[in-house]
């Protein structure tokens, strides 16, 4: 872990906008094992009233995941990388118009984590994952799988997209530097300037658009080490 004085100074009137799984959360053996630590949640409400509420969190989880997690502590939320946002306290979702799954993917994505005694389908509005963290063996025929799935008349309008020991399929035009660019829309984040902090592939999108607006994008693992230092770092810009 980097010390957290070490770590980035927050430009002046940021906007934070944060990952979830291996940036505020470590990565568990399943999506359903992570674990709260204790003092985050005090901690994002302190960094959301010295920020004027600036503060989000981007993830490819869903937003009601998400809330359940947080206890609705982040002012705005964008869930399923862009494809659900709400981007305020009790604001109804916003989603884009993005392709429903072809018929049978689904059941082809079944059969294919049936094989293995340790790969977990996670099911999505508009896609799904293949997390193979307990059979780590797996990785390889999955991508092959699904590539050939999607090597059909669909192709165009889906992406397979590697995650942490997981493969995903979602749409195109949902991911999360087009979250970045709806939620740096709503106040209070307009006119802020947005710092993002994430861990995976999917959050270079979210990098790359925190830097087109004039803001920062950080990658965990290069700024801060791991999860738990990038929890140092907000316990110190909030003053704990």
């Amino acid at each position: 872990m980097i010390a957290a004085a070490a770590s980035p100074e927050l430009p002046a009137r940021a906007a934070l906008l944060l990952d979830l799984d291996g940036t505020l959360l470590d990565i568990a053996p399943t999506p359903a094992a992570v674990v709260v630590p204790a003092g985050l949640l005090p901690v994002l409400r302190r960094l959301r009233a010295a920020l004027d509420d600036a503060v989000a969190v981007v993830s490819g989880r869903p937003v009601e995941q998400i809330e359940a997690l947080l206890d609705g502590v982040p002012y705005a939320v964008a869930g399923e990388h862009g494809g659900a946002i709400r981007p305020a306290p009790g604001a109804a979702l916003e989603r884009p118009d993005l392709p429903a799954l072809p018929a049978g993917w689904l059941e082809r994505a079944e059969r294919e984590a049936a094989r293995y005694q340790g790969v977990l389908l996670e099911r999505k509005a508009h896609g799904f994952v293949l997390h193979y963290r307990l059979e780590p063996d797996a990785g390889p025929a999955l991508q092959q799988a699904l590539l050939a799935m999607l090597d059909g008349d669909e192709a165009d309008s889906f992406t397979l997209t590697p995650a942490l020991m997981a493969w995903e399929v979602r749409p195109r035009g949902a991911d999360k530097g087009r979250a970045v660019h709806r939620l740096m829309a709503h106040p209070p984040f307009a006119g802020r300037v947005p710092v993002y902090v994430g861990d995976d592939v999917t959050d270079e999108d979210g990098m790359h658009a925190a830097r087109q607006l004039g803001g920062i994008g950080l990658r965990v693992q290069d700024s801060f080490g791991d999860a738990a230092g990038v929890r140092a770092w907000l316990a110190a810009l909030a003053g704990s």
